[in-house]
Protein backbone atom coordinates (compact mmCIF):
# COMPACT_ATOMS: atom_id res chain seq x y z
CA UNK A 1 0.00 0.00 0.00
CA UNK A 2 0.96 3.51 -0.59
CA UNK A 3 2.04 6.72 2.17
CA UNK A 4 -0.50 9.35 1.48
CA UNK A 5 -1.44 12.75 2.63
CA UNK A 6 -4.97 13.83 3.13
CA UNK A 7 -6.22 17.08 4.49
CA UNK A 8 -8.76 16.32 7.13
CA UNK A 9 -11.00 19.62 8.86
CA UNK A 10 -12.90 19.16 11.81
CA UNK A 11 -16.17 21.55 11.36
CA UNK A 12 -17.53 24.12 13.23
CA UNK A 13 -20.24 21.86 14.74
CA UNK A 14 -17.63 19.52 15.96
CA UNK A 15 -15.60 21.95 17.82
CA UNK A 16 -18.75 23.53 19.66
CA UNK A 17 -19.93 20.34 20.59
CA UNK A 18 -16.47 19.41 22.10
CA UNK A 19 -15.89 16.61 19.95
CA UNK A 20 -12.39 17.42 18.25
CA UNK A 21 -10.62 15.11 21.15
CA UNK A 22 -13.23 12.16 19.96
CA UNK A 23 -12.71 12.17 16.41
CA UNK A 24 -8.27 13.36 17.11
CA UNK A 25 -8.44 9.76 19.04
CA UNK A 26 -9.93 7.73 16.14
CA UNK A 27 -7.09 8.71 13.58
CA UNK A 28 -4.36 7.89 16.54
CA UNK A 29 -6.13 4.69 17.26
CA UNK A 30 -6.04 3.48 13.71
CA UNK A 31 -2.49 3.88 13.30
CA UNK A 32 -2.87 7.23 10.71
CA UNK A 33 -0.43 9.68 12.05
CA UNK A 34 -1.26 13.51 12.50
CA UNK A 35 1.66 15.85 10.56
CA UNK A 36 0.22 18.99 10.64
CA UNK A 37 -2.51 20.56 12.95
CA UNK A 38 -3.90 23.79 13.83
CA UNK A 39 -6.95 25.54 15.26
CA UNK A 40 -8.15 27.87 12.35
CA UNK A 41 -10.69 31.02 12.42
CA UNK A 42 -11.70 30.33 8.52
CA UNK A 43 -11.69 34.17 6.98
CA UNK A 44 -14.43 33.83 3.92
CA UNK A 45 -11.74 34.32 1.46
CA UNK A 46 -10.38 30.63 2.30
CA UNK A 47 -13.58 29.61 3.05
CA UNK A 48 -14.63 30.39 -0.64
CA UNK A 49 -11.22 28.93 -2.30
CA UNK A 50 -11.81 26.13 -0.37
CA UNK A 51 -15.03 25.03 -1.52
CA UNK A 52 -14.63 27.14 -4.78
CA UNK A 53 -16.05 23.83 -6.62
CA UNK A 54 -19.06 24.22 -5.16
CA UNK A 55 -19.33 27.80 -6.57
CA UNK A 56 -23.11 28.34 -8.19
CA UNK A 57 -24.71 25.81 -6.31
CA UNK A 58 -27.45 26.28 -3.74
CA UNK A 59 -25.59 25.18 -0.90
CA UNK A 60 -22.00 27.19 -1.22
CA UNK A 61 -23.26 30.01 0.41
CA UNK A 62 -24.63 28.15 3.40
CA UNK A 63 -21.68 26.18 3.63
CA UNK A 64 -19.19 29.26 3.86
CA UNK A 65 -21.36 31.18 6.21
CA UNK A 66 -20.94 28.03 8.53
CA UNK A 67 -17.40 27.19 7.77
CA UNK A 68 -16.63 30.45 8.95
CA UNK A 69 -18.80 30.55 12.05
CA UNK A 70 -16.52 29.07 14.41
CA UNK A 71 -13.05 27.96 14.78
CA UNK A 72 -12.48 24.65 12.91
CA UNK A 73 -9.22 22.29 13.18
CA UNK A 74 -7.11 21.79 9.96
CA UNK A 75 -4.84 18.65 10.06
CA UNK A 76 -3.46 17.01 7.71
CA UNK A 77 -2.44 12.91 8.03
CA UNK A 78 -0.37 10.55 6.58
CA UNK A 79 -0.69 6.39 6.21
CA UNK A 80 -0.82 3.94 3.82
CA UNK A 81 -3.62 4.28 2.00
CA UNK A 82 -4.81 7.03 3.94
CA UNK A 83 -7.73 9.08 2.01
CA UNK A 84 -9.54 6.28 0.97
CA UNK A 85 -8.89 5.16 5.18
CA UNK A 86 -10.24 8.43 6.53
CA UNK A 87 -13.08 8.92 4.33
CA UNK A 88 -14.28 5.21 5.12
CA UNK A 89 -14.02 6.09 8.86
CA UNK A 90 -15.63 9.61 8.13
CA UNK A 91 -18.67 7.67 6.86
CA UNK A 92 -20.95 8.76 3.83
CA UNK A 93 -21.75 12.77 4.10
CA UNK A 94 -24.77 12.57 5.10
CA UNK A 95 -24.51 11.55 8.85
CA UNK A 96 -28.42 10.23 8.56
CA UNK A 97 -27.26 7.63 5.73
CA UNK A 98 -23.88 6.91 7.57
CA UNK A 99 -23.50 3.32 8.79
CA UNK A 100 -22.74 3.32 12.72
CA UNK A 101 -19.14 2.97 13.58
CA UNK A 102 -18.27 5.93 11.55
CA UNK A 103 -17.44 9.63 12.94
CA UNK A 104 -20.65 10.79 11.00
CA UNK A 105 -23.09 7.59 11.75
CA UNK A 106 -22.00 8.25 15.28
CA UNK A 107 -21.56 12.22 15.79
CA UNK A 108 -23.57 14.07 13.01
CA UNK A 109 -27.27 14.27 12.37
CA UNK A 110 -27.17 16.55 9.92
CA UNK A 111 -25.89 16.67 6.00
CA UNK A 112 -25.48 20.98 7.08
CA UNK A 113 -23.44 19.59 10.08
CA UNK A 114 -21.35 16.94 9.19
CA UNK A 115 -18.92 16.90 11.63
CA UNK A 116 -15.90 16.48 9.43
CA UNK A 117 -14.04 17.17 6.14
CA UNK A 118 -11.76 14.76 4.37
CA UNK A 119 -9.59 14.88 0.77
CA UNK A 120 -11.61 12.75 -1.62
CA UNK A 121 -9.10 12.09 -3.88
CA UNK A 122 -5.08 12.82 -4.01
CA UNK A 123 -5.69 15.90 -6.21
CA UNK A 124 -7.47 17.26 -4.14
CA UNK A 125 -5.67 16.78 -0.84
CA UNK A 126 -2.61 18.29 -2.43
CA UNK A 127 -4.81 21.44 -3.17
CA UNK A 128 -6.31 20.86 0.47
CA UNK A 129 -2.98 20.84 2.00
CA UNK A 130 -1.03 23.58 -0.07
CA UNK A 131 -3.84 25.46 0.53
CA UNK A 132 -4.18 25.38 4.73
CA UNK A 133 -0.69 24.74 5.41
CA UNK A 134 2.63 26.41 4.68
CA UNK A 135 5.45 23.47 3.50
CA UNK A 136 7.31 24.37 7.03
CA UNK A 137 4.16 23.39 9.58
CA UNK A 138 4.28 20.00 8.27
CA UNK A 139 6.15 17.72 10.29
CA UNK A 140 8.67 14.88 9.65
CA UNK A 141 8.94 12.16 11.94
CA UNK A 142 9.26 8.61 12.94
CA UNK A 143 6.68 7.23 15.36
CA UNK A 144 7.93 4.53 17.56
CA UNK A 145 5.02 2.15 16.61
CA UNK A 146 5.44 2.76 12.82
CA UNK A 147 7.16 -0.47 12.50
CA UNK A 148 3.95 -2.26 14.17
CA UNK A 149 1.20 -0.50 12.03
CA UNK A 150 2.59 -1.54 8.59
CA UNK A 151 3.21 -5.34 7.03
Amino acid sequence: MEKERTFVMIKPDAVQRRLAGEILSRFEKKGIKIIAMKLVSVSKELAEKHYEIHKGKPFFKPTVKYITSSPVIAMVLEGNNAIEMVRGMMGKTDPQKAKLGTIRGDLGQFIGRNIVHGSDSKETAEFEINLWFKPTEITKYKRIDEQWLTE
